[in-house]
């Protein structure tokens, strides 16, 4: 994939500074994949949002400068001070919060968002049958709540195929298609999925920023790039789920 390529497909993270977006990497390139989230979010003015597993806030200030929303930058790896330098640099400290805290114990008002966002983080603590019922109480009944995640175009029955093995981690368990995150998050009962889909050409993305990483930073994720690129996009990408609280016949 060419950067004139990626700047087409995602031409509001075009406009932010490769080297900020390198040294702030943790993986597969965060701005690009809120972008791609924020294209099935109606994500307005003044609007509360909580970014979930924000990594290095990348991806909040990103919500925060295009769409006018306030953020609290949420995560348990980076501390709250890091970020907030970066916040600060960006000139948006009046817009983005920056908190250090875990998935699931978080400190927030029950209500309190008028959406969550995560990206490249939820799959760590998600899969869990029980936390999208943790997570809500935080969003408001008329809120959003949207993950994209590295994933699967189709789940596997059993092992991953063999061209993938050499490349495999055993977290990769936590990868899932789009229709496993429908059902797993539909069969609670608590929301109506709006959205659950996959970024096409997303393996490409994927590659593209491994290599960038490697060639700018030194960073060795070669078994990891090979694998990505060897599938070609049969298997690996990004899964994006978006939907909104179903509302209990009290509320109606």
């Amino acid at each position: 994939m060419t950067a004139s390529k990626t700047d087409d497909r995602f031409p509001r993270s075009a406009k932010y500074d490769h080297t900020w977006m390198i040294e702030n990497s943790m993986g597969p390139n965060a701005v690009w994949l809120v972008e791609y989230l924020s294209e099935a979010m109606d994500l307005k003015p003044g609007m509360k949002v909580l970014d979930l597993g924000c990594g290095k806030a990348m991806t909040s200030i990103f919500l925060a400068r295009e769409f006018d929303v306030e953020v609290w930058a949420s995560d348990l790896w980076i501390p709250a001070d890091e970020n907030r330098t970066r916040i600060e640099a960006a000139g948006l400290s009046d817009r983005i919060h920056a908190v250090h805290a875990e998935a699931h114990d978080l400190p927030y008002e029950r209500n309190f968002f008028d959406a969550i966002a995560s990206i490249d983080a939820y799959h760590y603590f998600g899969t869990d049958d029980l936390y999208l019922g943790y997570i809500l109480q935080f969003l408001g009944k008329e809120g959003l709540i949207g993950i994209v995640s590295p994933g699967l175009k189709h789940d596997f029955d059993g092992d991953p195929p063999e061209h993938l093995h050499a490349g495999w981690h055993w977290d990769f368990a936590s990868f899932h298609s789009p229709e496993w995150w429908r059902r797993h998050w539909e069969r609670t009962g608590k929301v109506d999925v709006t959205t659950a889909d996959w970024l096409e050409e997303g393996w490409q993305d994927w590659v593209f920023w491994n290599r960038a990483l490697s060639e700018e930073r030194g960073l060795d994720a070669e078994g990891e790039t090979e694998m990505v690129k060897e599938d070609a996009g049969r298997n690996l990408g990004f899964a994006r789920i978006v939907a909104q609280p179903r509302i209990p016949a009290r509320w109606r």
